[in-house]
């Protein structure tokens, strides 16, 4: 057992900060004594934390939380690029069973937690646009594969920029996404053509438009359709995020100034 304690010291040898992403309040305040900075990085600030990184979605993958985490930290100056931190979380059991040591700067930023937290959207739009999309993509609509694409933000701007291609069964209405009945209907007009544009508070404002800004210099990856380059142009044109589940291959794609920032598998979410 020695080798193994000698391993695990090694992994926790002069680290500068410890990001937990599974705390109880009793292993908060023992590492708190023994490391200056502790990140509490999840949904809720269970222990009191002073730094926390509040953690919008359940990332299934460990290293998308690690760099979640450590893009907040940074931002909000918990550690600096320099700082070795050791990052301790739950991967298969109820239990912290995952221990991770990285250097801040070694992740080159992703823009997810940009994509949260300095949208023109609330934090809470995003991520319940992003949770209708993943349902749609677990269950299809009526069994069959869909695609569809959700712009986010700055509706204003986005609508100059798009036009109608049948009637907006919203213009009247007053309803919020996140609302069940709401979902429901989005993923039932989802089966047909255009996109839907949503306020920043989270109104539907529009299905059924088709965007128009130039895809001229939009660089998205090899293999994406329309539905993609549209996503990703007006995302360059205006502050919108958009939201794409694609029809091809499943897969719920986010896109904020042109790029893509995140890529989700909705079968493992």
């Amino acid at each position: 057992m020695s080798q193994i304690d000698d391993v695990l010291g090694t992994l926790s040898a002069d680290i500068d900060a410890v990001f937990l992403f599974a705390p109880s309040d009793a292993l908060y305040e023992q590492l708190s004594e023994e490391v200056e900075a502790v990140v509490v990085v999840g949904a809720e600030n269970g222990p009191g934390a002073e730094r926390f990184v509040e953690l919008p979605l359940d990332f299934t993958a460990i290293d998308d939380r690690i760099r979640f985490g450590i893009e907040g930290a940074l931002e909000n100056e918990f550690v600096t690029e320099t700082d070795d931190v050791l990052c301790l979380g739950k991967t298969y059991a109820d239990d912290l069973d995952t221990a991770v040591r990285v250097r801040a700067g070694e992740f080159t930023e992703s823009g997810v937690y940009d994509l949260f937290v300095n949208s023109r959207a609330e934090p809470g739009v995003i991520r319940n646009v992003l949770e209708v999309a993943v349902e749609l993509g677990k269950k299809g609509q009526k069994g069959k594969p869909v695609g569809a694409l959700f712009v986010v933000g700055d509706a204003g701007k986005v609508m100059n920029k798009s036009r109608p291609l049948s009637y907006n069964p919203f213009e009247k209405s007053h309803v919020h996404v996140g609302d069940p009945i709401v979902n429901v209907m989005l993923k039932e007009f989802s089966r047909l053509d255009g996109a839907f544009v949503i306020s920043d508070s989270g109104k539907i404002v529009s299905a059924y438009r088709y965007l128009e800004p130039s895809a001229e210099g939009v660089d998205i990856p090899k293999g994406l359709g329309a539905r993609h380059m549209a996503a990703g142009a007006v995302t360059r044109d205006t502050n919108a995020t958009a939201i794409v589940l694609s029809e091809s291959d499943g897969l719920v794609r986010a896109f904020k100034g042109g790029e893509l920032i995140l890529e989700l598998d909705p079968e493992e979410y």
